[in-house]
């Protein structure tokens, strides 16, 4: 342990002598008659739970039944919003006016509001959605819209990014509480961005490869596709919830990182 309160891993100290990381996951997802993910297994494993806001996935009865499943967990609700493409998934960029997507995040985060208060929960942070998300790494304009608009709902409800990115610097500028998070499935560039998922191996399958990543992340780094090492220091990790063998993953990684002797928490 050095003397800034964290331990050789970089985590943040919980009480006397625990460490913790959170593990996030995107839930919520199913819709109509389709079914994304299996919510309540993956509530087994993580502390925070990414819920779709019905823009890019989701319905109000599936949404409200994930909310009362992470209620019933323990897990954190997150909002979870994106852009206007449920036909895309929310994964293709949309070139719009920040007003409107300012009020579209607004929008979002309140329905989720009330869904998860009907659900005997509440909403404790945000996380932006697919293309979204990786817009707003590099988007000035859009990624302070979205700031703007956490802003606007609640200034208090911190925000996962990535490091060094614009939304981290627009959330900070504003006043909001920046979260970095890592990502479990995910390969990175030597920028330390995501490898675009239309890139071969920009998700990783293998069970002991991702572990490896898993425990490098609690060590302050990730490996490039490049081999480059980059720096990181996350406060959340994220699992996907609707990749094949999700469950398993996020049952294994909860296992390694407990091996690890880091206790797995929320951040919110």
């Amino acid at each position: 342990m050095d003397g800034s309160g964290g331990d050789r891993f970089g985590r943040e100290r919980f009480g006397r002598d625990r460490f913790g990381i959170d593990l996030n996951s995107d839930v919520g997802e199913s819709f109509s008659n389709w079914t994304f993910g299996d919510d309540a297994a993956i509530f087994t494993s993580v502390s925070s739970a990414n819920v779709a806001c019905g823009f890019h996935a989701g319905d109000p009865h599936h949404i409200r039944k994930t909310c009362e499943a992470a209620a019933t967990a323990g897990v954190a609700v997150g909002a979870h919003p994106g852009y206007r493409d449920l036909a895309g998934f929310g994964r293709r960029f949309i070139d719009m006016d920040p007003r409107e997507l300012t009020d579209e995040v607004v929008y979002q985060i309140g329905a989720l509001q009330g869904l998860a208060r009907a659900a005997g929960t509440e909403v404790r942070y945000v996380k932006p959605h697919g293309a979204l998300y990786n817009t707003i790494v590099h988007h000035a304009a859009q990624a302070e819209a979205v700031a703007r608009a956490v802003h606007e709902v609640d200034p208090n409800l911190p925000i996962l990014v990535l490091p060094s990115s614009e939304i981290q610097r627009a959330a900070e500028k504003i006043g909001l509480r920046p979260v970095v998070e890592a990502f479990a499935d995910r390969a990175y560039n030597p920028d330390g961005t995501l490898v675009s998922r239309r890139e071969p191996g920009s998700v990783l399958h293998d069970l002991d490869a991702i572990v490896e990543h898993v425990l490098r992340i609690l060590d302050g780094k990730v490996h490039a596709v490049d081999g480059t090492v980059v720096p990181i220091s996350a406060e959340s990790i994220c699992v996907h919830g609707d990749t094949p063998g999700a469950v398993a993953m996020a049952a294994r990684i909860r296992a390694a990182i407990t091996e690890a002797g880091v206790e797995i928490r929320s951040f919110a």
